[in-house]
């Protein structure tokens, strides 16, 4: 099979090199890289030194440079198309792909920014609206880069709404250290991979504070109950929360020293400003980007989230950590 990964930040490079590193399976694998200096780079050293640093691409991976004109060309003779890049540029990537015929996914998570034009939207959503016509699904679940690449066992959600775009994508991914599930509810797997990094972001600052584990716990589990009541009126299965598209990747994103979404509550407990956080990251963190389009979303279909509005209000500067906690503790009491 023909795999070509379009963008090599960690995640792609990440299912780029785990791929081609499958014992037995004829895999080749295209890496795109969108800068032709980090292409050059990639290509020469062999590694990815800024996203991922450490892990050498195997022989099975060729890198490729090219802007977004370039796209088509990798189309003839590929069997599946990865975009690997951030929410902000799927919309871009989709558009240019609009009339391709191979089935194309997405490694993204999170809601795109809200604008005057559009109330913010999932992956799904935004290739809904722009290529209608294009064969699309989503690979999820708790997973983070370095363990992908390293080949350490990572168990993957594969959702469409189409039975082929899911088997193709079970038959690409499915290997030794990665077990793939299929699941066709789209809508609550990417609410699932949206949502638990806004809430990251809280278990981190929970964290951050030395608060303890009775309120970890709670906080996770609060917030699961946020995660499903907005999948819920978006259309998704409550079940799919259960699985590792909701519980298992939050658990990973929550508590995992890994998670770029935790350290930013980490570091916002440490007094850091956001902006002071997102320079020393060095890389995207979408629940940072999301958390605002999350809130709008939940409000327009009249779902109260509590532990996000926290969130929100603590980025957006107009509360200070020790009073995003006592706001949620000194909640009116309530059923479960």
């Amino acid at each position: 099979m023909k795999i070509v990964v379009l963008g090599a930040g960690a995640w792609g490079t990440a299912l780029a090199v785990n791929v081609a590193s499958q014992s037995g399976a004829a895999h080749s694998v295209s890496l795109w890289a969108r800068d032709p200096a980090q292409a050059q780079a990639l290509q020469a050293q062999r590694e990815n030194a800024r996203y991922l640093p450490g892990i050498v691409l195997p022989p099975g991976v060729s890198v490729s440079p090219g802007g977004l004109a370039a796209l088509r060309g990798f189309v003839p003779g590929a069997d599946l198309l990865v975009i690997a890049t951030p929410m902000a540029g799927l919309r871009a990537l989709l558009g240019e792909l609009k009339s391709c015929p191979v089935p194309v996914v997405w490694l993204c998570k999170g809601f795109e920014a809200a604008s005057a034009q559009s109330p913010g939207l999932l992956a799904h959503e935004v290739q809904t609206l722009v290529a209608p016509g294009l064969l699309g699904g989503v690979l999820s679940g708790p997973s983070f880069a370095l363990e992908v690449a390293r080949a350490q066992p990572t168990a993957l959600v594969a959702a469409s709404t189409l039975a082929p775009v899911r088997e193709l994508m079970v038959r690409a991914f499915h290997s030794q250290s990665l077990r793939v599930y299929a699941n066709d509810d789209i809508v609550g797997v990417e609410v699932g991979g949206a949502v638990k990094n806004v809430l990251a972001i809280a278990t981190g600052l929970c964290d951050g504070l030395s608060l303890g584990l009775n309120a970890r716990a709670a906080l996770i589990t609060r917030g699961l109950a946020e995660m499903t009541r907005l999948g819920v009126a978006l259309g998704a299965r409550a079940e799919t929360f259960m699985g590792l598209g909701g519980l298992g990747d939050l658990v990973l994103t929550a508590t995992g020293d890994l998670s770029r979404n935790r350290q930013v509550g980490l570091a916002l407990a440490r007094g850091q400003t956001l902006q002071q956080v997102l320079c020393a990251l060095g890389h995207v963190a979408e629940g940072v980007h999301c958390a605002r389009t999350v809130l709008q979303r939940a409000s327009s279909v009249g779902v109260e989230m509590p532990i996000t509005e926290a969130v929100v209000n603590l980025l957006d500067g107009k509360t200070e950590p020790s009073q995003a906690v006592a706001l949620l503790m000194g909640r009116q009491a309530a059923g479960e």
